[in-house]
């Protein structure tokens, strides 16, 4: 039976951000978006039905002026954003809203947020690498085409200027489009970002949506597929899309919410029942067809460094490459920060890399890991009072240490040096000639942020 929009539904109770309203004889879909209040200014999403006269929403916008008995009408269709080439360049909201003060987004092709991910038997199943140009990532954490990508880190220690430089890099060499999806983000992280892309000037293949900090759970929930629903859009014009999402734990806390507002009983941890299905629906969506791919970086925060948290475990489970940024090599001064000993791939294995990178980066994280092994002993005793075998291996450590480093095209206006993006044959090249120690008479200063292994200067 269809539903009759034209018979307005009624507020019967408002706790918080969970609103049950009653339609007189039938009710809308699941998903659908209703406008309440007087001036229908109080967006709310049909999550459930109750009994066969009211069904409980959440909102999505600030419920105060709202009452009982206020009239509410429905839109007829989940909520919808605009996809296409006119997002490039802007900044939006759920609502697919333009939020950066331009001019407001009208017609056009609008498309709902709920989509369902793409069959089986539509996927590429061969296994691809996503070259970003950035060495430490190439050769120790390569990405998959399609696939995803946890970055972990805390603040300050360059996850933003990492995202910026991968934004940059794809637009650049695969002349590909990146989404970016900031959930339960800071506003002024969001303006800060937005700034530094345009001055790296890659804001014209970048499209922006947030669902901010400040912003009711049911927004910072629904953000995330308004931004897939965009990047499918690309992906199926036959381009390649880089979504980055940050962050992807403030999803699952604001699932986590919606849960407690609907009134479900939580699970382990506090978490919500359907914290894995939720999760799922998200990720799942992300994927390579024969048309174009969604390549995904996604910003992990782990709750109390607890990696044994449901939320972690879940995210986990979705991801191809972790990425782990580590304050102590900020603090060295060894940018990109990334930890290679902790920073792990799936594909890293010689039926997908080839025999060649498998067995430079085992090389490459064995001998640094010797030497994180052996600075408690330099500590102490001194270099001098280690064997010529150990002086070596620290020897290469130091200088691998330094050539996995790089100058970024998003940084160039702060530190004078013009970026690189580096061939993954050139990184490989380079840290296998380290390793046979064909660097050892060079300074190890002549291999810091340089690209390839050619620009090193011998004194």
């Amino acid at each position: 039976m269809m539903h009759d929009r034209t018979t307005p539904g009624t507020v019967i109770s408002i706790r918080g951000s969970i609103v049950d309203v009653r339609f007189a004889r039938s009710l809308p879909e699941r998903h659908n978006l209703l406008h309440a209040g007087d001036r229908g200014n109080v967006a709310l999403e049909v999550e459930t039905y109750l009994n066969p006269e009211v069904v409980r929403s959440i909102a999505l916008t600030p419920t105060q002026g709202l009452a009982r008995g206020s009239p509410v009408s429905d839109t007829g269709h989940p909520i919808q954003v605009p996809v296409g080439d006119r997002l490039l360049g802007r900044m939006l909201n759920v609502f697919g809203e333009t939020v950066d003060g331009k001019e407001p987004l009208r017609g056009g092709t609008w498309r709902s947020i709920h989509a369902r991910p793409v069959s089986l038997h539509d996927r590429v199943t061969t296994t691809e690498l996503f070259q970003t140009g950035i060495k430490a990532i190439d050769v120790l954490a390569p990405l998959e085409k399609g696939g995803k990508a946890g970055l972990f880190g805390g603040a300050g220690v360059g996850k933003t200027v990492l995202i910026s430089e991968l934004i940059h890099n794809l637009v650049s060499r695969y002349e590909g489009v990146s989404i970016f999806c900031g959930i339960g983000e800071r506003s002024r992280e969001a303006e800060e970002l937005y700034r530094e892309i345009q001055e790296a000037g890659v804001l014209e293949n970048t499209v922006m949506i947030f669902g901010q900090m400040n912003e009711s759970p049911g927004v910072r929930f629904r953000v995330g597929h308004a931004a897939l629903t965009m990047a499918e859009y690309f992906r199926d014009r036959h381009q390649d899309v880089l979504l980055t999402i940050d962050n992807i734990f403030r999803f699952i806390q604001a699932g986590s919410e919606v849960s407690g507002l609907m009134g479900q009983l939580p699970s382990r941890v506090g978490y919500q029942p359907t914290l894995a299905t939720e999760l799922a629906e998200l990720e799942e969506r992300i994927c390579n067809t024969r048309n174009g791919s969604i390549t995904s970086v996604q910003a992990v925060y782990v709750p109390a460094d607890d990696f044994t948290d449901p939320a972690a475990v879940h995210t986990f489970s979705h991801l191809s490459a972790s990425i782990v940024l580590s304050r102590k090599r900020a603090s060295q001064g060894l940018y990109p920060a990334i930890d290679p000993l902790q920073s792990t791939s799936k594909i890293l294995t010689p039926k997908v890399v080839g025999n060649r990178h498998y067995q430079i980066a085992r090389a490459v994280r064995q001998t640094l890991a010797n030497y994180e092994d052996l600075k408690d002993i330099i500590a102490m005793l001194g270099l001098e009072e280690l064997a010529q075998s150990e002086r070596q291996i620290v020897n290469r450590a130091r200088r691998l240490e330094r050539f996995l480093t790089q100058p970024f095209f998003t940084t160039t206006q702060f530190t004078g040096l013009e970026g690189r993006s580096v061939r993954l044959e050139d990184a490989l090249e380079g840290c296998d000639r380290i390793l046979n120690d064909e660097f050892a008479d060079y300074p190890e200063q002549s291999l810091y942020t340089i690209g390839n292994i050619n620009e090193a200067r011998k004194p």
